[in-house]
């Protein structure tokens, strides 16, 4: 998959699946999902989490590759086609 097609992609993920009040467009693709990046708290990851296994039909297996994989739009990007082997 296109690596820009997938980041808009993830982008879409985020806002609507997650209710943000924010255009993907003005997601910065380097700043932070969580804390002072989108404002994201522990519940959000338990749904982002679901949004992106079932989405892309992947696993985070645990909380230290969610960490990772989960620290931009950029890194879930990486992460995403790492694991699809891409």
């Amino acid at each position: 998959m296109d690596r820009e097609r997938l980041r808009g992609e993830v982008k879409e993920l985020l806002v609507s699946g997650l209710r943000l009040d924010v255009r993907p467009a003005d997601i910065v693709d380097g700043a932070p999902i969580f804390g002072d990046g989108l404002g994201l708290d522990s519940i959000d990851a338990l749904e982002l989490v679901v949004l992106v296994e079932e989405r892309f039909r992947l696993s985070i297996p645990d909380e230290e590759v969610g960490k990772r994989a989960f620290a931009s739009v950029d890194a879930l990007v990486e992460f995403i086609l790492q694991e699809r082997g891409e």
